[in-house]
């Protein structure tokens, strides 16, 4: 299997090509009805934390109390074929996912949320922002990229998947979500994700593995209009911190914060960092 480059160059990407259309078009497949959990007080002002590929909600553990506690209305979400969110057939685009998170957004009689994306909800996140800017008050863009390796490499990752199954990449992909001191020092909790990943059903994780392959974000992020911070992992290797700079200087002005001692799930291996990062961003834009 060829995994993709994060080291690649971030692709060019022209506003509105024959190429792009599909994913430049706002309309989506059918929406489906996600799992999602509440915290925080109901009439607090909705943030929605939405994840990596390969993960579930229980991603946000660490944040999700601190946020609540700071007065927030918390959901978590589970992207279509995760966790226990229903799998229809793919393939999946970006505004799949986020017709989804949308739709979620009105069953909770929810006009604007802050938007919390980790990689693939960092992803889902700016074309939201881009595309449908009501529906979001500001913006968190986590160990994300428009860019995260040539497509060809999400492609070959998808049929691997599919052929034999998540648990073919999860000790690559908990790998790099992961620093190696951080696996070593915290062995159950590396097993947990491990397990994760390995749960996640294929055809959900192969089709967003297309979504990814087929996203073109770098052309509309000038129309982001939201509070945006950009947080990078300094040690992630699948969305280094370069890819964050590219972001943030495209995105109108978006703040940067690049954290320490983080690979590419920073709100875990450093909860205090990501969070007290996040409750400053919330609370200066509310």
């Amino acid at each position: 299997m060829t995994e993709p480059d994060p080291t690649e160059p971030d692709r060019t990407e022209p506003d509105r090509t024959e190429s792009d259309r599909t994913e430049s078009d706002p309309a989506g497949s059918t929406p489906v009805d996600l799992h999602f959990t509440e915290h925080g007080p109901a009439d607090g002002p909705t943030v929605l934390l939405s994840g990596s590929l390969g993960s579930n909600l229980d991603m946000w553990d660490p944040q999700a109390e601190p946020l609540a506690a700071a007065g927030f209305r918390v959901v978590r979400l589970d992207h279509r074929g995760h966790g226990k969110s229903p799998v229809p057939p793919g393939p999946y685009r970006l505004a799949d996912l986020a017709g989804d998170a949308t739709a979620l957004l009105d069953r909770l009689g929810v006009r604007r949320a802050h938007w919390v994306g980790l990689s693939l909800g960092g992803m889902v996140g700016m074309w939201l922002a881009a595309h449908r800017p009501d529906r979001v008050a500001t913006l968190a863009l986590c160990c994300t990229s428009t860019a995260p390796g040539p497509p060809e490499g999400w492609l070959d990752r998808a049929a691997t998947v599919r052929a034999e199954g998540t648990v073919a990449i999860a000790d690559a992909a908990v790998a790099r979500w992961f620093t190696p001191g951080w696996r070593a020092a915290n062995p159950d909790r590396t097993a947990h994700h491990r397990a994760m990943i390995a749960a996640t059903p294929a055809e959900g994780y192969a089709s967003c593995c297309t979504a990814i392959a087929t996203m073109r974000l770098t052309g509309v992020l000038p129309r982001i209009t939201a509070p945006t911070l950009v947080l990078s992992g300094a040690e992630d290797p699948a969305t280094p911190p370069d890819h964050g700079e590219r972001i943030a200087r495209a995105v109108p002005g978006a703040a940067l914060e690049v954290v320490p001692g983080a690979a590419h799930l920073g709100n875990v291996e450093q909860p205090g960092r990501f969070t007290a990062a996040l409750l400053h961003h919330l609370e200066g834009n509310p």
